[in-house]
């Protein structure tokens, strides 16, 4: 079995030699990661909110607001990064939808995915080399290991390579629609508070921090997006672009919805509590019909199971009977 195997990969004749190489190429590129991280500058806004006592209360999330703007690849990082800067900025539309943002989101994404790419075919090649070095295997792994072909082996370690490159991209699609759906459900709620705050008399960003802050636990994603556009605006942004960069972060329409309203009342004059008093009403309208849309559309999805389901029990009750009478009448012809 190790013969076939080390003819298909060589460098492994050397025998404990690769081991070592490979554990020094990993301590090197631990040490490199680590190096850069630690000589790199701090961001001068995250030192004046430090400064002021404010560290303590962001997050990691709230945190990437403070990244510095998006650069080329350049060095080493060539090669873990896609050159095309409309590829880099659709994943990164992607993984602040997920909740992921900051300078270092990219980066550690593709690390992810070469890391896996890499690393599910070393288990399999682990497992091999445990063998051949006589190291005590479950029973299972070593029937796998030694009654697998030499093609089939070599298919398996593609089929991981494949597996471990492509799966960080499904993990992040299935997070983009998780959290969508969290701020989906648990906007109107959010929107029915800043509506009371304001009406109590507080400022709109005085409610939205108020609203983040009590939303931490039941809805994280709208309390990280709210503080987000406080913090923006603390840091000399402007409320427009705060909004709108929520409603992009999200990719939900209400949000985006919201922001337009809370613009349009700002820049017109009008009052804010009663623009989000009627949004608010169109909101829950729109929610009611949606759940009533999806209540019609019941039926017609339960008819395909229950055909599935109950058609063939009604025929074998219907035609059981007329089947066994014939085979009774004419069983003994």
């Amino acid at each position: 079995m190790w013969e076939w195997f080390q003819s298909l990969f060589p460098a492994l004749n050397s025998g404990g030699n690769i081991l070592l190489m490979i554990g020094v190429g990993i301590g090197t590129m631990l040490f490199v990661f680590g190096a850069f991280d630690a000589v790199r500058p701090a961001n001068p806004a995250a030192r004046r909110y430090n400064k002021h006592g404010l560290g303590h209360r962001m997050t990691a999330f709230d945190a990437g607001l403070l990244h510095n703007p998006e650069i080329d690849p350049k060095g080493m990082w060539k090669a873990l990064m896609p050159s095309d800067k409309r590829e880099r900025s659709s994943l990164r539309r992607n993984l602040t939808n997920a909740g992921f943002v900051g300078e270092g989101a990219i980066l550690k994404f593709f690390l992810w995915r070469i890391g896996l790419a890499i690393g599910l075919p070393m288990v399999v090649v682990l497992l091999l080399f445990l063998r051949q070095s006589g190291v005590w295997l479950p029973g299972p792994v070593l029937w796998f290991v030694d009654s697998t072909p030499r093609l089939v082996m070599f298919q398996l370690l593609t089929l991981l390579a494949g597996i471990g490159f492509f799966l960080p991209s499904i993990w992040l699609s299935r997070k983009v629609k998780e959290r969508r759906r969290e701020i989906e459900e648990s906007f109107p709620n959010a929107l029915d508070l800043i509506q009371i705050s304001v009406e109590a008399g507080m400022g709109l960003d005085a409610a939205m921090t108020r609203v983040g802050n009590e939303m931490v636990h039941s809805s994280p994603a709208i309390s990280q997006e709210f503080r987000m556009v406080q913090l923006e605006i603390s840091a000399g942004g402007e409320r427009e672009s705060a909004l709108m960069a929520m409603a992009q972060r999200t990719g939900v329409d209400e949000v985006a919805s919201f922001s337009n309203v809370i613009l349009q009342s700002i820049r017109f004059g009008t009052s804010i509590s009663d623009a989000l008093q009627i949004y608010a009403h169109e909101m829950r309208v729109n929610r009611e019909l949606k759940a009533q849309e999806k209540a019609n559309k019941l039926p017609v999805k339960m008819s395909a199971v229950m055909s599935a389901l109950m058609l063939p029990a009604m025929i074998l009750l219907i035609v059981g009977p007329v089947v066994i009478r014939w085979m009774n009448t004419f069983g003994d012809l």
